[in-house]
């Protein structure tokens, strides 16, 4: 039992130093099972980053208007994360509209410069979400802050299950995230995200439809868009799957 609990710290702080930058409380003794099994706590890990932007929200509305404010934290996230998901978004948005070859595409992604795909991705990403979030201000806006980066990072979970990894090469920092990824460990991370939905709706009373809507509607459009394009995923995608779920959940937020 005491080596369970030890494998399981170990994975959650592994979790986090993988996602932001926050230094890891542990000492880990990494291996490939270690860090497949570290992908369990994403919305866990998400709802760690998720605290952190709310406090941020709260000190920083004490201060300024709505709008530096929700810029200030989206400056805060691109700097805890390292803009790892938004890296990944310009990179597969390079790739499936400069790729005309499953070769060629994946190339793409492997090239750390990017294209005007992936500027003009990134940067309507971050206006859109500025503007949603601003939108939701008669709702507790940290109350939104707090719960959609823990749900945004099921999708990653859902389309690991569902597809192959096609990356190949044995640099790749997702490959063994991605490598036979256990369907116990996702179904814990699916209750523990419907559980966190049902407390996130005493703030925000259409979490719940907003979390199943948008992880649905990501999952099988751009999963389908991925199998199409690559025949399977890749890290870069996983990353652009949880900003996209992320600003579909704020939409349907401010929708309903």
């Amino acid at each position: 039992m005491k080596i369970a609990w030890k494998h399981e710290w170990q994975a959650f702080w592994l979790c986090m130093g993988f996602i932001s930058r926050i230094p890891m409380l542990a000492r880990i003794d990494y291996s490939q099972q270690l860090m497949n099994h570290s992908s369990m706590y994403f919305p866990l890990a998400g709802l760690v980053l998720g605290a952190l932007y709310a406090l941020v929200y709260q000190a920083l509305m004490a201060l300024f208007p709505l709008v530096v404010a929700v810029i200030g934290v989206v400056i805060v996230h691109l700097w805890l994360t390292g803009a790892f998901h938004e890296d990944g978004l310009a990179d597969a948005v390079d790739a499936l509209g400069g790729g005309f070859t499953v070769d060629k595409r994946l190339s793409i992604m492997k090239d750390s410069r990017i294209g005007t795909y992936g500027t003009v991705a990134l940067v309507g990403a971050l206006a859109l979400k500025v503007a949603l979030l601003v939108e939701l201000a008669p709702l507790p806006v940290w109350a939104v802050l707090l719960f959609t980066p823990a749900l945004a990072r099921m999708t990653p979970l859902f389309l690991m299950a569902v597809m192959p990894y096609v990356t190949e090469s044995d640099t790749s920092k997702t490959k063994p995230v991605a490598n036979t990824f256990p369907m116990p460990r996702l179904a814990v991370a699916t209750v523990f995200s419907v559980l966190l939905t049902g407390a996130g709706v005493c703030w925000l009373p259409e979490l719940m439809m907003a979390f199943v809507v948008s992880t649905t509607l990501v999952g099988v459009l751009w999963g389908w868009q991925l199998h199409r394009a690559l025949g399977g995923y890749t890290g870069d995608a996983l990353g652009a799957s949880i900003v996209l779920t992320e600003l579909s959940l704020l939409a349907l937020l401010v929708a309903l």
